[in-house]
């Protein structure tokens, strides 16, 4: 009869975690809500002290946006192309190198596998290096160094998904645009607060009918900070919210699906790849 009743208990146990483990599965699953909250141009931030850098940035731009090269290396991340490794060479003031100052944090634009790295702006840069006869050496630092890195002379452009603001400007001078971004919200799939929306303005709505008790995750020094913290010099109100600030969207999301806060702002392209990666696992 023991031998029984310990069976049971035993196999209760295992329904029973079979059950939790199911529901954990459920419950860690996120959405996008998709709609743009911002309208924003990515560019590049080049050196004040390399006006013929600049120009040939620019020019180089130009070229690659009419010949095919940049749908290209687009359909790379978001058709179906395959991505391509791009590796740094260590820095040496012997050689002609091209200083890229970056964040690899920052899906599809900027991501390391290994020890390559990956994206849109990386596979970018290491044409551009080519096409200026220049080793490529890629400096990998917090996102809101990379403008300041550049401004310093510690690099000669910054490529990491750069929306472009009068703020960033005291530090680099912006290239031609070369992306449309926009700022989206994330949120555990199971939640329904926002399913009703359809505009910006309806997300806004609701932002503001939120308190203090409401916690926001952004990537520290992002547009999606400046959004939500609220900034005049780019034009936004912000929230009456508690804004906690992470080194990359990922950890973001990962402290939401841990219950530490409730949502996730950040810009569109990573938000889509965050959630594609992390729904994937469950």
């Amino acid at each position: 009869m023991k031998k029984i009743i310990v069976l049971i208990s035993v196999l209760t146990i295992a329904v029973m975690a079979m059950a939790a483990c199911s529901g954990e599965a459920k419950n860690s699953r996120v959405k996008v809500i998709q709609i743009p909250l911002t309208q924003e141009e990515y560019a590049f931030g080049v050196d004040k002290s390399q006006p013929d850098l600049y120009d040939e940035v620019n020019a180089f731009i130009e070229q690659i946006q009419s010949d095919g090269t940049y749908d290209a290396i687009y359909n790379n991340y978001f058709g179906d192309g395959e991505p391509v490794a791009v590796e740094s060479a260590p820095l040496d003031s012997n050689k002609e190198q091209l200083i890229v100052a970056t964040n690899a944090g920052f899906e599809p634009f900027e991501y390391t596998k290994g020890d390559s790295y990956y994206g849109i702006d990386m596979e970018i840069a290491a044409l551009l290096a080519e096409h200026l006869g220049k080793e490529l050496v890629i400096s990998n630092m917090d996102f809101d160094a990379v403008c300041l890195s550049v401004g310093e002379g510690k690099a000669d452009i910054a490529m990491a998904g750069l929306t472009i603001n009068e703020e960033r400007k005291e530090y680099v001078n912006f290239t031609v645009p070369y992306y449309n971004a926009a700022q989206t919200l994330i949120s555990m799939e199971d939640d329904d607060t926002f399913d009703e929306t359809t505009t910006a303005d309806d997300v806004a709505a609701i932002l503001n009918s939120f308190s203090s008790d409401t916690k926001i995750g952004v990537q520290q020094g992002t547009t999606g900070q400046f959004y939500v913290e609220g900034d005049a010099d780019w034009g936004f109100d912000g929230y009456d919210v508690d804004v906690v600030t992470y080194k990359s969207g990922t950890l973001a999301v990962q402290d939401m699906i841990n219950g530490n806060i409730q949502y996730v702002i950040i810009d569109e392209a990573p938000a889509g790849y965050i959630v594609e990666s992390i729904n994937e696992l469950n």
